[in-house]
């Protein structure tokens, strides 16, 4: 499995980008609150089928698009300042927080806030080497590219890279479920931001992406589901996933097909998808996600 664009925005990994797809022309669907395949079933996933999830799961950059449109200030308050790397003592804990580090740095990335990138870059590192894939980072490339703010291409590049590499090597060598457990960090962080950015700064569009997470939760349930029954600390995030996953059960989602439009960018012809999805969301609705997300993301970046 591949964990597309994981770094470049992984702050921001609370997008719908072509979650499902159909030849039919202006097709008109709801997306059911069930997932396609049972939960029971999850073990029997086929690697494709795990891919095709990790890649709805993860983030382009459209979500950034959207704050810098916002006009979105900065706010460490907005960070997972208070792990300590030093402190978490099992691999379940070092996995989770090395995604939800990884979603803190995209964000400092963007804002190019390469003083405190530095930091999250040295526990991403002290936590990657307790999982024993710290060979993956090469920290003292990582830091002067995140020192030198014109070279921000290669870093999200590089790091990139390094993520890919650890979720290989884990699979390769049957710890698929430490992958799972970043990608899931990744979305629970990204999560939080978005809700919380909508808490100071009511946007449609975003409050649209939060309400698209339905469906990407759902995803996320199936790629976890397998590794439930590990110990305590799997099965306590699963029903996690599940509690919130009550919060969007009435949330209703319609998708509508477009067509495919040819466009030049760049002196090249690309193709651009012009699908939209409709949120019904309530307000009462977005507040239940909101609290439960922050109820679920403060109590796992709390250090053990």
């Amino acid at each position: 499995m591949r964990i597309l664009a994981f770094i470049s925005v992984l702050a921001l990994a609370v997008i719908f980008s072509g979650c499902h797809s159909s030849s039919g022309k202006n097709a008109r669907f709801v997306f059911p609150d069930e997932d396609s395949v049972p939960l029971a079933q999850a073990e029997q996933l086929s690697e494709e089928a795990l891919d095709d999830i990790a890649r709805n799961i993860s983030s382009p950059v459209e979500i950034a698009d959207i704050l810098q449109r916002m006009h979105v200030p900065f706010s460490s308050g907005y960070l997972a300042s208070s792990i300590d790397a030093s402190r978490q003592s099992t691999s379940f804990d070092k996995a989770l927080k090395l995604g939800i580090l990884g979603a803190d740095l995209g964000y400092l990335n963007m804002y190019e806030k390469t003083g405190t990138s530095i930091d999250v870059l040295s526990s991403i590192k002290k936590l990657a080497d307790g999982i024993n894939v710290g060979q993956f980072f090469d920290f003292e490339t990582l830091k002067r590219l995140s020192l030198n703010r014109t070279n921000l291409d290669s870093l999200l590049y590089m790091s990139l890279d390094s993520y890919n590499q650890i979720d290989k090597f884990l699979r390769e060598k049957g710890r698929g479920q430490l992958s799972a457990l970043m990608i899931t960090g990744v979305w629970i962080e990204g999560q939080y931001l978005a809700t919380q950015v909508l808490k100071q700064f009511p946007d449609t569009l975003l409050r649209n992406r939060v309400g698209e997470q339905k469906v990407i939760l759902n995803d996320l349930i199936m790629l976890v589901a397998p590794y439930c029954t590990l110990g305590n600390e799997y099965s306590a995030l699963c029903k996690d996933l599940q509690e919130l996953r009550e919060k969007y059960r009435d949330v209703r989602i319609t998708y509508t097909i477009g067509e495919p439009q040819m466009v030049e960018k760049d002196g090249a012809l690309v193709v651009v998808q012009t699908d939209q999805s409709k949120v019904e969301m309530t307000d009462e609705q977005l507040e239940a996600i909101t609290v439960t997300t922050e109820k679920i993301r403060n109590r796992h970046i709390t250090n053990n």
